[in-house]
């Protein structure tokens, strides 16, 4: 009874009403309307029509649209209605230009070390050109004198997390899609309040949506009465007009500058297994010691600085410790505003350039045909692919579409399994031991597309093998899923894969 009048009174319910009553009025005055006869049936009609134009126009993924396309066109009457409520993912040109305006102002703060391009040519051509792209997109360099540490499950990323934040003596960032009061965050959260008392400057970023359903309302406050500094990433609000897509997804912390952590794990229970919420759950996070922690810095102050009416200075959150090189480092960014799919083509670059396997973990599945292409094209070709996904569901329908492209996958030779005891959230890529990704980016249109992510590009690191280490054992954990296995699939199901396909970009 508790837990009902919880969710009854929670902000997601109060605000999921508010957004489907002001839905349904207007429905129904679009519905009344229609019954004033034909020249109303027209008058949807050609909205739907220049709706669908507008929307081929776009430069986006020839899937999206036809996600949008194909509804507008079987419902005329609502289909144009809902895209403009729900699908045209609209950014204030006010935010657009601030935004802008921040990430044009702090590229010169992020030059890169010719130096260190010209010794990786002297390793492989190939691999300057991936770093090269990510430079010219992302505008983060590469960097030596960098240490780094693979941490996988969460509870070892969260055991190492507190040791380094409880040595902070300058300053801390936390920047995170989800936080959560309950045994993880509740220590972080003591620690940071301790460290303020200690003169140690804490700043918390989480987003609002990510947080509807696991923080209080206005939690923020109770955080600066610890004397944090808080901003809370793209306020959800009531309205049939949210800016529901182009979320902060990342996952960033920062401290004293000199030791930074990314990866898949958020602040909350199930991440350390604290809470079983889906089976085990699998997790996986890169803490970075030297250079390139900057990279991390800058990101998190990038956004920071959205908010701010102040010029921070950036210089004064710079590196200060020296540490010796462990191979090469490349953290970068990756948002819906900057006309790349920085995330996506670093996989893609990865995957078509691999020699010998290439092994991927990631929780969702859903894959655009580029990304398709590139996985069937390095199996087809003789390369080891091998794709590490959960057995345990957190949402069935995206569940749905993950396995319907095992099909395809599986046709062109690559090898997929399912993490049987519970939920992989890992976002992992390993290849020729020599180069791997850990971030935050999962293999969906949510993540390339929509999503503001984050990444750390590894190249000759020790940690690289750590990765694929990590992913062997837990192939020792999975189930293989053959051709056979998918045959067995029942009638039903595939028909709702299928269709579930179809809309499979707007997941």
């Amino acid at each position: 009874m508790k837990q009902l009048f919880k969710f009854f009174t929670s902000r997601l319910f109060i605000f999921g009403l508010s957004i489907f009553a002001q839905v349904l009025v207007l429905v129904l005055m679009v519905l009344f309307l229609s019954n004033y006869g034909l020249y109303m049936y027209i008058v949807f009609t050609i909205l739907s029509v220049i709706t669908i134009l507008y929307i081929i126009s776009k430069d986006d993924n020839p899937i999206y649209k036809l996600a949008w396309t194909i509804p507008i066109a079987m419902f005329p009457i609502l289909g144009w209605f809902f895209y403009y409520v729900a699908g045209r993912g609209n950014v204030s040109k006010k935010m657009k230009k601030r935004i802008q305006y921040v990430y044009e102002s702090t590229k010169e703060l992020s030059k890169q070390d010719e130096s260190i391009l010209e010794e990786l040519k002297e390793y492989d051509g190939q691999i300057i050109n991936h770093v090269n792209y990510i430079n010219k997109t992302s505008s983060f360099p590469i960097y030596k004198n960098t240490q780094t540490q693979y941490l996988s499950p969460g509870e070892e990323f969260f055991d190492v997390l507190c040791a380094e934040l409880k040595k902070a003596k300058k300053f801390i960032f936390m920047e995170y899609f989800i936080i959560q009061e309950g045994t993880m965050w509740d220590e972080i959260l003591d620690i940071m309040a301790q460290k303020v008392k200690e003169g140690v400057e804490v700043k918390v970023m989480y987003d609002d949506l990510g947080c509807i359903r696991t923080v209080p309302t206005k939690y923020y406050k109770k955080l600066q009465a610890l004397g944090i500094e808080v901003h809370v990433f793209n306020v959800f609000k009531p309205s049939i007009d949210v800016f529901m897509n182009y979320r902060d997804h990342r996952k960033i912390t920062v401290i004293d500058g000199n030791v930074g952590f990314t990866g898949g794990n958020n602040l909350a229970d199930e991440y350390i297994n604290a809470f079983v919420k889906h089976g085990h759950w699998k997790d996986s996070s890169i803490m970075l010691k030297g250079d390139a922690v900057w990279n991390l810095s800058i990101m998190f102050l990038q956004m920071w600085q959205y908010y701010e009416r102040h010029k921070i200075d950036f210089s004064y959150y710079r590196p200060t410790e020296h540490y010796e090189s462990d191979g090469y480092v490349m953290p970068y960014g990756d948002g819906p505003l900057d006309q790349h799919l920085i995330g996506e083509m670093a996989y893609i670059n990865i995957i078509s350039r691999a020699k010998k396997y290439v092994s991927i973990t990631t929780p969702y599945l859903i894959l655009d045909n580029e990304m398709m292409t590139a996985l069937c094209l390095a199996a087809n070709s003789g390369v080891e692919v091998t794709i590490i996904t959960p057995h345990v569901a957190d949402k069935w329908y995206v569940h749905m579409v993950t396995r319907y492209n095992y099909i395809k996958l599986i046709t062109a030779g690559v090898q997929v399994y399912e993490y049987t005891p519970g939920f992989v959230h890992a976002k992992t890529i390993v290849a020729d031991d020599e180069i791997a990704i850990v971030g935050t980016q999962n293999f969906d249109f949510r993540s390339f597309y929509l999503h503001y992510e984050c990444g750390a590009f590894l190249y000759k690191t020790s940690s690289i093998a750590d990765v694929r280490k990590d992913h062997l054992n837990t192939l020792m954990q999975s189930e293989h899923i053959t051709q056979e296995v998918c045959n067995e699939t029942k009638f039903f199901t595939r028909f709702m894969q299928k269709l579930l396909n179809i809309f499979a970009p707007l997941m």
